[in-house]
């Protein structure tokens, strides 16, 4: 095949570390694709704290309650298992992806890679190309430095303010968060993480932006392992395009010459500030900015496309035994979110003994056991839940058989439950059965109930 090799020994380490790097601007169809993309996903990131749901923030991380609520639910630590679940999902499909296509996450929907090229975007409009910006950084001193410099850096700190606020919005209340802060009315708290995570921002994507993809990312150290032959990777292909060669657009190709006229565009337009064209690299996000530049260049010189381009060394039909490893775990682990959401329920209920007696006798010779009740809520309304027994003849509760508790609410309560006579057996299973007046959702819980003929 005519593509440079792609198997995990070819990585190779070509960026030098410390030049600076100055990203083109490029268009092109892979470019679109990230445009669209990022429009997207940043409009989910800002508008999500905004959607409301009966009266309250849907999502929303309580740090202070532990407490995440979710629309309808509302999850404590103890639910945190369908979260790890997501988690878990979230990297299996990553991983399943990335067998197919690559590092596609990387160079589309990495929030470092969208913060980064909106950063370089700010530095293209007020600086000019990456030619002018680098020019500018040779300059002396002088005032039309100082005040584009001035500028670039004063909206690369309002980005990452309102990205820093958008942040919090998803741990502190939406409805008050920004008035308070542009008021000065929020707590020390609220605006030491609001500047820490701007200031973070600003650090990340304005400052060490590229080296975080070539030195911090654990992703691109471990990436190759998920590679296979299959795999399509951004590639050049040295069969065609060497030997490179610069020429006029009306030059005829002569002998020896191969398409790469050597204009390094594919260079400069790379966020990270490598080579295509020495081979796979760990650096590469498979952004397609390449792509799209050496697509352009070929238009120009009336060459075919896809000298650099989305390909694998396998080009066969992909069987189906691709699926299997990554698919199969996927499948897993939706089926298990799916009986984990089928199973929940809106309220949590514990039943223990009381440990002060077994049993006792009452004045009307009635045999009784004192449980000891605990009914959270974890809906966003107030319930009632009624608690019948049974299980055991003849058993009752006395008093109170229906608990109303607020929303979020945990209550504590006594149930008492007594039995006119005496059981066959000193020990007898009982059970609990604890009903959502509400939607009629039920939970049963098991207990042991004690008589008088206990042994000691």
């Amino acid at each position: 095949m005519g593509t440079s090799h792609l198997s995990k020994e070819n990585l190779i380490f070509k960026t030098p570390i410390n030049e600076d790097i100055y990203i083109r601007e490029q268009k092109g169809r892979f470019q679109k694709i990230r445009h669209c993309l990022s429009i997207v996903l940043m409009a989910i990131f800002v508008l999500t704290p905004f959607i409301q749901h009966n009266g309250t923030q849907a999502i929303f991380f309580d740090l202070q309650q532990q407490k995440l609520h979710f629309f309808s639910f509302t999850l404590y630590p103890q639910d945190l298992y369908i979260v790890s679940l997501a988690f878990i999902l979230a990297a299996f499909l990553l991983f399943y992806i990335t067998q197919f296509f690559g590092r596609v996450w990387c160079g589309f929907t990495c929030p470092q890679t969208i913060w980064m090229l909106l950063f370089n975007w700010v530095e293209r409009r007020v600086e000019g190309s990456h030619n002018q910006s680098k020019a500018l950084d040779k300059q002396p001193l002088n005032l039309v430095k100082i005040i584009k410099k001035a500028i670039k850096h004063l909206l690369w700190s309002a980005i990452s303010l309102i990205t820093s606020l958008v942040f919090i919005s998803y741990f502190v209340k939406v409805k008050g968060l920004y008035l308070d802060f542009f008021t000065f009315q929020s707590s020390a708290l609220v605006v030491s993480w609001v500047l820490f995570f701007a200031i973070c921002t600003y650090i990340n994507a304005g400052w060490i932006r590229e080296k975080m993809c070539q030195h911090m990312c654990p992703y691109s150290r471990f990436q190759s392992a998920m590679f296979d032959q299959s795999t399509k990777l951004v590639s050049y292909n040295q069969t065609r395009g060497e030997g490179r060669a610069k020429r006029k657009l009306t030059q005829e190709k002569s002998a020896g010459m191969g398409d790469c006229v050597d204009c390094k565009l594919c260079v400069q337009v790379c966020p990270v500030g490598i080579d295509i064209r020495n081979g796979l690299q760990y650096e590469c996000i498979n952004c397609g900015l390449c792509v799209d530049a050496c697509d352009m260049t070929m238009d120009k010189y009336n060459y075919p496309k896809g000298l650099i381009s989305f390909t694998s060394e396998n080009k066969q039909k992909q069987s189906w035994q691709r699926h299997l490893g990554y698919g199969v775990f996927v499948t897993i682990t939706i089926s298990m979110i799916f009986i984990w959401f089928s199973s929940w329920k809106s309220y949590e209920v514990s039943i223990i003994r009381d440990r002060q007696a077994l049993y006792r006798v009452n004045h009307n010779g009635e045999i009784e056991n004192v449980f000891i009740l605990k009914i959270r809520n974890k809906s966003n309304q107030t319930n009632s839940y009624q608690i019948k027994v049974n299980g055991l003849a003849n058993a009752k509760i006395i008093d109170h058989s229906i608990i109303t508790i607020q929303p979020g609410e945990l209550q504590t309560s006594s149930l008492v439950v007594s039995i006119d006579h005496a059981p066959a057996k000193n020990k007898s299973d009982i059970n609990f059965n604890i009903i959502n007046l509400e939607d009629n959702t039920s939970l049963m819980k098991s207990a042991s109930f004690y008589s008088d003929n206990i042994n000691y």
